[in-house]
């Protein structure tokens, strides 16, 4: 059974910081395409950025390119997102999500994914 926790979310003021970070427990994800998609309230869930299983492809939303990050640490079974310059609209609950099949790349779709985080709330003043 993988658990995949979210941590790191909270109020920041606008051109602020943020380090979201995804623990994965009850199975390595080293092997695993993983990704981070965000909920307004009153919107769908949307794509923000993925990372491939080896860690050296990246894709990102075109709102969010130039401010976020997204890495890996495998020895830690982890993932992160670097948020950069937030802005209001930034403001949502923030996913981490992890592909149960193997030596996946990039992937955009919520339905790639078969492995989800509960959440962590970011939320951005303006």
């Amino acid at each position: 059974q993988v658990q995949l926790v979210e941590s790191g979310g909270g109020l920041v003021q606008a051109g602020g910081s943020l380090r979201l970070s995804c623990s994965a427990s009850g199975r390595t994800l080293s092997y695993h395409a993983m990704g981070w998609f965000r909920q307004a309230p009153g919107k769908e869930r949307e794509f923000v950025a993925a990372i491939s299983w080896h860690g050296t492809s990246t894709t990102y939303r075109d709102s969010v390119k130039g401010r976020f990050t997204i890495s890996r640490d495998k020895a830690k079974n982890a993932m992160y997102l670097q948020m950069n310059s937030l802005k209001p609209e930034d403001t949502a609950t923030y996913y981490c999500a992890a592909d149960s099949a193997y030596y996946g790349l990039v992937k955009e779709l919520a339905g790639a994914y078969e492995y989800w985080g509960q959440g962590t709330q970011v939320t951005v003043s303006s």
